[in-house]
């Protein structure tokens, strides 16, 4: 028997597996939640810390670029020395930064605090991983399904939470909440998920970890404020074209060393680079659901925009929140498909549905409850599809390299969500109408950004079908 059979045969002695997927799923969906903290507060935040509007957007995007940044670092962290270890690091960074903001008075402790809480997104592949190790065969598709679903109901009921906490107390009362979450999900990390003995040889590649930091940071910070910086200013342009120089050194770079942060070859294999451009996809179509929806419900009615139906922040999340439960409730559908037949058949009915939802989009947008089917199906299809990707990963990289590959998979993800941020921004932008001292996008905006996003999902489609299928060897009958 290899290593990772030893491995997976002693872990299956542990007791409580249950437990273990409870605890890493209810942690990845606080660290999720951080996604959507500030929003109930983002537009008073000028007013708050007596900053200027454009310098308080930093306080959404330095979460995204620290998230981006901890993905691929704390994956390979996980793989070389622990996977639990690097969790519990992550989940202090999580409450280290919740306390940091609540104590903050100004800008510039925020966007420490904030910075600090994106690296809590590296959590959830390295949770993933963690219960490749810790789960026995039979329940392994059950766990990672529900630790993906995760995704979508965390930022979701996040946002309910938010809202009222903004709505009744003071504002660092958000993060005083976020830190006791943190806290209470590290004591319970710490406490029932085991020690991991799967380690992958080698060390951390610091050169490759810088290079891919300033890579990414550049072109995230260029789509990030893009719009504000005007598309083809200087800046953009430079910052775009200067990133996209450091990632094709820093492919080069990684190709040579024995020990990358990025094994571009395990990352090349059509099993894994069509599941990544799948979740650079279908992160687009998430996102854009959620930039979207939420607009047209808040927006105020009669405003011969043709769009907005004047709800609160608060009433529109409870309008979301059906779909991301739904969501979740999909976790045993998910599981049954990919057990009896495959993972692939999850990330081409998802995003297919997702399309689906935007189709319907465009006939249906008048009334609050068509909008809430809408978000259903388009929640059913991103946890199918969230729910599938670790699945395929897991089963075409080395049990040594897990952490790694899921996270480089979150990137694309990730990467999906920043793209359809600025996307729709631009697109809405372009199609509104000034109204007093505020501009609003009309109707025609939505429906543009519904079409961009359904073809996004059916690009997804397309490449879930050049997965190759899985081997009729690794085939098992579906677990009652």
């Amino acid at each position: 028997m290899d290593g990772a059979g030893e491995n997976r045969t002693n872990l299956r002695r542990i007791p409580g597996p249950n437990a273990v997927t409870a605890v890493l799923a209810i942690a990845s969906m606080g660290a999720s939640f951080m996604q959507t903290l500030v929003l109930p507060i983002q537009a008073e935040l000028p007013e708050l810390l007596g900053a200027e509007r454009q310098a308080t957007a930093w306080v959404v995007t330095v979460t995204l670029l620290a998230s981006c940044i901890a993905y691929p670092i704390a994956g390979r962290l996980g793989d070389l020395y622990g996977k639990r270890r690097v969790a519990l690091a992550l989940l202090g960074c999580l409450v280290l930064g919740s306390v940091i903001a609540a104590l903050s008075t100004n800008l510039v402790g925020l966007l420490v605090g904030r910075a600090l809480q994106g690296f809590v997104m590296g959590f959830i592949p390295v949770a993933i991983a963690i219960l490749r190790d810790v789960l026995p065969l039979e329940r392994l598709n059950g766990g990672v399904a529900l630790v993906s679903a995760t995704l979508g109901v965390g930022g979701a009921i996040g946002l309910v939470l938010s809202a009222v906490v903004a709505q009744f107390l003071d504002w660092h009362a958000l993060f005083w909440c976020a830190a006791a979450l943190g806290a209470i999900t590290l004591a319970l990390v710490f406490w029932l998920v085991p020690v991991s003995v799967l380690r992958s040889p080698g060390q951390l590649d610091l050169v490759g970890a810088a290079g891919l930091s300033l890579g990414l940071g550049s072109i995230l910070v260029a789509i990030s404020q893009g719009d504000e910086w005007g598309w083809i200013s200087p800046l953009t342009l430079g910052l775009t074209g200067g990133g996209v120089v450091v990632l094709l050194l820093w492919g080069w770079y990684e190709l040579r060393q024995a020990s990358p942060l990025v094994d571009l070859r395990i990352s090349a294999r059509p099993a894994v680079l069509f599941t990544n451009l799948s979740a650079l996809t279908v992160g687009f179509g998430f996102f854009a659901s959620s930039i979207a929806l939420p607009q047209l419900l808040e927006l105020p009615a009669g405003t011969g925009t043709g769009a907005g139906m004047g709800l609160t922040l608060l009433m529109a999340g409870l309008v979301l929140l059906p779909g991301a439960l739904v969501g979740v409730a999909m976790t045993p559908v998910a599981t049954w498909i990919a057990n009896r037949w495959s993972a692939k058949i999850l990330i081409a009915v998802g995003p297919a549905l997702c399309a689906a939802g935007y189709v319907l989009a465009l006939v249906a947008h008048s009334e609050v409850w068509q909008l809430l089917i809408v978000n259903i199906l388009e929640n059913v299809g991103i946890g199918l599809s969230f729910a599938g990707m670790p699945m395929i990963i897991m089963r075409s990289v080395p049990s040594t390299e897990t952490a790694s590959a899921n996270s480089i998979n979150s990137l694309g993800r990730s990467l999906g969500t920043t793209s359809a941020s600025a996307v729709i921004a631009v697109i809405l932008s372009a199609h509104s109408v000034k109204l007093g001292s505020a501009e609003l996008p009309t109707i025609d905006g939505f429906l543009l950004a519904f079409v961009v996003s359904g073809i996004v999902a059916l690009v997804s489609v397309g490449f879930a079908l050049l997965v190759p299928a899985r081997p009729a060897s690794e085939r098992r009958p579906a677990v009652p």
